[in-house]
């Protein structure tokens, strides 16, 4: 996206959650989902639509992209040296087949967490790992945004092998700041959720569950 970083790593709320050994982000409530500002992202004609749920295993967040793109923020303070890895369960009910990811034309996906670091003055000068659930490439692909390299994609599920089932996935996000961006981050400081469509013009529909940090 064009303006992701700035979206996303202006963030939206402010949050200062305390040292535990698994800290939980967000708590997909219809309270909390009223207090998230929604964001459509500059140039797509629709709001991606959020809406919670909750099944044997808690509450989720429901997302139908639509031609669309927005997403939700939340700012953070997550000490990595003490909970560095994130932890995502999701599903993607249908998903986005055939598009080229790492393009400018097929750069969407239907589900995105990014975690986010400020690294600057301004938004765009900040810097973002953008774990996603890919419709068409490998787990542990990764890329450059083509928008801008300071957020990079990485595959941590794809409809490949789990479409229209739930997945529990987990990256080491001290590690991957390094790895992607040769930084070596304490601290991070939001996270964000989108599905996003706008580039494809094609329908996306997911949700997300259980998003928290933990020692290991």
């Amino acid at each position: 996206m064009k303006i992701i970083l700035k979206l996303f790593i202006s963030l939206f709320l402010f949050t200062e959650i305390g040292v535990a050994s698994e800290i939980k982000v967000f708590e997909f409530t219809e309270a909390e989902l009223s207090q998230l500002e929604v964001r459509k992202v500059r140039g797509a004609e629709n709001k991606t639509n959020y809406s919670v749920g909750s099944n044997e295993n808690g509450n989720f967040l429901k997302s139908v992209a639509d031609n669309a793109a927005s997403g939700l923020g939340k700012e953070v303070t997550i000490d990595l040296n003490k909970t560095p890895f994130i932890n995502i369960t999701w599903k993607v009910e249908k998903d986005l087949s055939g598009i080229k990811e790492n393009t400018k034309k097929g750069h969407d996906f239907a589900a995105r967490v990014f975690a986010v670091k400020k690294t600057g003055a301004t938004p765009l000068s900040n810097r973002a790992i953008n774990y996603v659930f890919s419709s068409n490439n490998k787990i542990g692909f990764s890329s450059p945004s083509p928008y801008t390299k300071k957020s990079i994609d990485n595959v941590l599920s794809t409809t490949k092998n789990n479409l229209n089932q739930w997945v529990t996935v987990k990256a080491n996000v001290k590690e991957d700041f390094k790895k992607f961006h040769d930084l070596d981050v304490n601290e991070l400081d939001g996270l964000a959720i989108m599905s996003d469509t706008d580039n494809s013009k094609m329908k996306a529909i997911a949700y997300f569950q259980n998003i928290y940090f933990s020692a290991n």
